[in-house]
């Protein structure tokens, strides 16, 4: 134990190093990570030997819970509001497309069967916006208009539907007739969306009353309700992926004790797993495999980028009118990622007869996506005059950052107030303004969410811009 432990500290602390210096370059983490975890695999220079898949699908799983519950946690709901429409039909009606018609060109051009065409197709129809974003922040590159709030939007919400698609074709494969279907899809769609949405409910109701004496019992109170949401889903038929994706937006968009540091802890926690999840694919890949499917994943990969990616999303995106050059651009950057691997993990383990190497198959396809797509997408964004040049800060409605320009106010709380006689956690005040200290009578009392706000207190505010409240 004590070797595995050294062991996996200096693979920590090889992956953060390495991603850091060539992060600078533009690299894509997940690359970086998954390349470190091929090296350190059977085939390369480590030799450790994993192949164990069934552990392997409950470490991903795990590690997806937390980084879409982080995604869900961090989206600032006014802010994505304005393209929810065109990103909710990207995220579900594109992905049937994608899916549907990849599956198509692997039943006709790979030959593979249908149903395990339409697998192939599900298993790599949802895209990867960790890459996608850290290729931006790298090269320093803001988008025009709300391109960057449609992709995150979109990538952070369509890994459930590309979930229930392959689970919906696994249980066709597994000679589950259709009228199985519908049942399957209710299940997972309304038991997923009706326990992410209770619990996050209650668990904002319970933190507003509750008042634990030590800060940290949040964080992991939330933590517990984030893995509950997940497994009870799953272990009712549900979609643990979006259960735990709606639980994250509801907690993130109401008013909880202590949720600035609720964010910078599911912060670490998200980026522990993806290094564990992205060097364990890595590691679970054999190089020594990938010629042999060299042929089917590039043929795979391109049918993706040109064909499959862009009908979906012009067939979608046309109807809102968005600008073709946008279209464009949104169509080269669906790069496939982790979870896409981590689908095909589950095609491998489920009782079904699949003729393909699927998991080095879309291994494969999402190297290939983040390589090349990911290297070009800077160019691209240039090329189609899409990136600001006014501003080199890539900022999206899941950005939590104040500005330098901070300001300190007081101002008196009297009974015609409309915070006077509330807490602080009902008193709607915006999220970017912070009430640092309540003064009362000559006395100082620290804030809380739970702390009242009466007649003659006089609040200290820290923020960007105050002037609104100054009277």
């Amino acid at each position: 134990m004590i070797e595995f432990m050294i062991i996996f500290a200096i693979i920590l602390i090889v992956c953060i190093v390495t991603s850091k210096a060539l992060h600078k370059f533009g690299v894509p983490i997940l690359l970086v990570f998954i390349v470190l975890g091929m090296l350190f695999g059977t085939d390369g220079i480590g030799k450790i030997a994993f192949s164990n898949y069934k552990m392997a699908q409950e470490l991903c799983s795990l590690g997806l819970l937390f980084i879409m519950f982080y995604g869900g946690f961090c989206t600032n709901w006014k802010r994505a509001k304005p393209v929810a429409v065109k990103s909710i039909l990207m995220s579900t009606v594109g992905v049937v497309i994608t899916a549907g018609l990849t599956g198509v060109f692997c039943y006709y051009v790979i030959n593979t069967s249908f149903l395990e065409g339409l697998l192939i197709g599900s298993v790599v129809a949802s895209t990867d916006a960790a890459s996608v974003f850290a290729i931006l922040r790298s090269q320093k590159l803001k988008l025009k208009g709300s391109l960057s709030s449609v992709l995150e939007a979109e990538s952070g919400s369509n890994d459930p539907f590309a979930y229930l698609c392959t689970i919906v074709i696994l249980t066709l494969m597994s000679n589950g007739g259709f009228d199985t279907i519908i049942p399957i899809f209710l299940k997972q769609i309304v038991f997923g969306l009706v326990i992410g949405f209770l619990l996050a409910k209650g668990t904002v109701y319970f933190l507003r009353k509750a008042n634990f004496d030590i800060d940290g019992f949040y964080a992991i109170f939330v933590t517990a309700i984030a893995i509950l949401s997940f497994y009870l889903s799953e272990w009712v038929g549900g979609n643990g992926f979006l259960s735990v994706y709606i639980s994250g937006i509801i907690l993130g968009n109401n008013r909880i004790p202590h949720k600035k540091s609720l964010i910078h802890f599911f912060d670490g926690i998200s980026w522990i797993m993806q290094i564990i999840l992205f060097f364990m694919l890595g590691l679970l890949a054999f190089p020594s495999r990938l010629p042999a499917v060299l042929f089917t994943g590039v043929a795979i990969s391109i049918f993706l980028i040109f064909v499959a990616r862009p009908i979906a999303t012009f067939s979608i995106l046309s109807f809102f009118k968005v600008p073709i050059k946008e279209q464009v651009f949104i169509a080269w950057v669906g790069l496939r990622g982790a979870a896409s691997i981590v689908f095909a993990i589950f095609a491998v383990n489920y009782d079904v007869a699949v003729t393909s190497d699927i998991f080095h198959i879309v291994f494969f396809v999402a190297l290939f996506s983040v390589a090349v797509q990911g290297t070009l997408l800077p160019k691209v964004a240039r090329s189609l005059d899409l990136v600001d040049n006014n501003s080199t800060e890539v900022k999206t409605f899941n950005d939590f950052k104040g500005e330098e320009s901070t300001q300190l106010i007081e101002v008196p709380i009297d009974k015609d107030s409309k915070w006077s006689n509330k807490s602080i956690m009902d008193a709607d005040i915006p999220e970017e303004i912070l009430i640092v200290m309540i003064k009362r009578f000559g006395r100082i009392i620290v804030p809380k969410g739970s702390t009242l706000i009466l007649p003659g207190d006089i609040l200290v505010l820290s923020g960007n811009d105050l002037s609104s409240l100054i009277s």
